[in-house]
């Protein structure tokens, strides 16, 4: 019971937007989502165009979003440990199909000698020098509509689905999904979802 306890402690803060609780989260969970993401690439030449920390980084930014947004309900550690394996290998699915499309197929590149690749910085910012957590959730708060952002903020507080209902009219169903499909719409438009 104390576990649980301090798990539910855990993803308040993280909701809440404390920093140390973030940090917390992503010590005691990234390497599960990076021993995912390494079990799952089947495919060597993938390896060559990303490795297990993208992944990694691409899911918690997208968790910690809609953590924030009060999209999941989580009260124990394992729900959470379910949630971040389906999204590393959703992520996986989308990087490999991503990376196969005809202009960047893997497939075509020549195998390079491993000294070569070390020394080639990857050009792209990773998701965190980017974007704070911070910004990134404002820009997914402005993509928004203004009655999604009032349920988010109202699950944001700690209220569930039955008392936003009755607060904002409608079933918690009706809310829950409006909040789902805003979510969905936003990370779309903000790159988070490939």
């Amino acid at each position: 019971m104390n576990q649980d306890s301090d798990f539910s402690l855990l993803v308040r803060q993280v909701r809440s937007g404390d920093d140390s609780a973030a940090e917390e989260l992503v010590r005691r969970y990234e390497p599960l989502i990076r021993r995912e993401v390494r079990m799952r690439i089947e495919d060597e030449r993938l390896n060559r165009a990303f490795d297990s920390m993208d992944v990694s980084q691409s899911v918690l930014a997208s968790f910690f979003v809609r953590a924030a947004i009060g999209e999941y309900d989580l009260e124990r550690a394992d729900q959470l440990v379910r949630l971040l394996v389906v999204m590393a290998r959703n992520k996986l699915a989308s990087r490999a199909r991503q990376e196969r499309r005809l202009r960047r197929d893997v497939r075509r590149v020549a195998v390079v000698s491993h000294v070569a690749l070390e020394q080639v910085a990857d050009p792209q910012p990773s998701a965190s020098e980017m974007l704070s957590r911070q910004e990134l959730l404002e820009r997914m708060r402005e993509a928004l509509s203004a009655d999604e952002r009032q349920i988010a903020d109202l699950r944001s507080e700690g209220l569930g689905w039955e008392r936003i209902a009755a607060e904002l009219g409608g079933s918690a169903q009706a809310r829950r999904m409006q909040l789902s499909r805003g979510i969905e719409r936003a990370s779309r438009q903000l790159g988070l979802e490939e």
